[in-house]
């Protein structure tokens, strides 16, 4: 594989302008960490015209390859915010072909150490779509659409998976269930029940609701942390607008009126009616619970 994609990486490697290059093969037949490719090679860049560019390559004993071209920035937001999971597993396990200046061995002890500040973010990402999701599935529950209610289950419970294996200190990878048997078996023995239950379908949606409650309760305070931060830098009540524009949440603002609902609901937050010009009607406002 690496003397067909030489060349490639020769040239990007004699460029000033590239941090690193890393190659990942496929170790086994059906492989969704290469996206199904016999290899990917992740060449890093300063800057470039174009942020992120992919390309594909089939070679002469019928081997193929991904060539993916990022910039620093682009790579870093995909890190921080889960936004493309398979390139952290990439840096995280890839073999380092060229390393300009130790930058691809500081970027892999970064995400060994996972930052807390950076965790906190992760949380909040994650358990925005914890929330979201979980409530949708009640709500179809009560609607009697139990099919659906079923698959926002079993959604909620892969972002519960991810949530878990953040809160270890560890970057969730696309295979994460895995992880989660090592590092979280409560979470993995819901999983292992709601998946495996003969329940009719009905019942096995309440039972899973109930305990995922609990479980969502539990951790919520630790999860929203990111939040309740930023809520915590002023005394005034915030507006939802207020929160929603800020740039620390961009990364969950579509999943943030679920997360500020959750909060209200498990008493986190307090809200607090501000008068308008219409008659009886206020703003409402939020501000974190003493």
């Amino acid at each position: 594989m690496e003397r067909f994609l030489r060349p490639i990486y020769q040239e990007h490697a004699s460029d000033a302008n590239t941090l690193g290059i890393i190659l990942m093969e496929r170790t086994k037949s059906n492989s969704p960490v290469t996206e199904d490719f016999d290899g990917i090679l992740l060449i890093i860049v300063q800057n470039a015209e174009q942020q992120w560019q992919a390309k594909h390559y089939e070679f002469e004993d019928e081997r193929s390859a991904a060539v993916h071209i990022v910039t620093e920035p682009v790579l870093m937001e995909w890190i921080d915010t889960s936004g493309y999971r398979r390139a952290v597993e990439w840096v995280i396990y890839g073999r380092v072909i060229f390393d300009r200046n130790e930058y691809v061995y500081n970027l892999k002890n970064q995400l060994r150490d996972f930052p807390s500040e950076k965790r906190d973010l992760r949380k909040a990402i994650e358990f925005g779509k914890l929330v979201k999701s979980y409530s949708e599935a009640k709500d179809l529950y009560e609607t009697e659409e139990y099919k659906d209610a079923n698959s926002k289950i079993l959604y909620s419970l892969h972002y519960l998976a991810r949530l878990a294996v953040i809160e270890k200190g560890y970057y969730p990878e696309v295979t994460v269930w895995s992880q989660v048997k090592q590092i979280d078996l409560e979470v993995y023995k819901l999983y292992e029940e709601f998946i495996e239950s003969r329940e009719e379908i009905k019942k096995r949606i309440q039972l899973m609701l109930l305990a995922m409650d609990f479980i969502i309760s539990n951790r919520a305070k630790t999860s929203v942390k990111h939040l309740l931060e930023i809520m915590g830098t002023k005394e005034e009540p915030w507006s939802y607008v207020q929160l929603k524009t800020l740039p620390e949440t961009s990364s969950y603002s579509l999943d943030l009126t679920a997360v500020i609902s959750f909060m209200v609901e498990k008493g986190l937050l307090v809200t607090v009616k501000e008068q308008t010009k219409g008659i009886g009607v206020y703003h409402r406002k939020y501000v974190v619970k003493k």
